[in-house]
């Protein structure tokens, strides 16, 4: 049998949750709060407010796991954005949660 070339690597399996979270903005340290509706190691589906404007890269933190996400946006459909994990940190000194 030839490979082809045309074989698709299949998706990472996204653990459904339902997490609190913060996403935190820039070094004016704004918050905005959002619900983790599925992760995994490299990503995660959010769910946003409408009407908030969300940078292309930010501080995911997530009280459950203790820990903060380094994010960059994949990609935008309504109230909901994909992101990749770019690294991970401690919980951030300025946040209460």
């Amino acid at each position: 049998m030839m490979d082809d070339g045309n074989e698709q690597t299949p998706r990472e399996h996204r653990q459904r949750v339902l997490k609190g979270a913060t996403i935190i903005v820039n070094l004016s340290k704004s918050e905005v709060s959002c619900t983790v509706r599925n992760q995994h190691a490299n990503g995660a589906e959010l769910r946003v407010p409408l009407e908030v404007h969300i940078p292309e890269q930010f501080t995911l933190y997530v009280p459950v796991d203790g820990i903060a996400y380094y994010a960059n946006v994949r990609w935008r459909r309504g109230d909901r954005i994909g992101v990749q994990f770019t690294g991970r940190g401690p919980k951030p000194r300025h946040h209460y949660g």
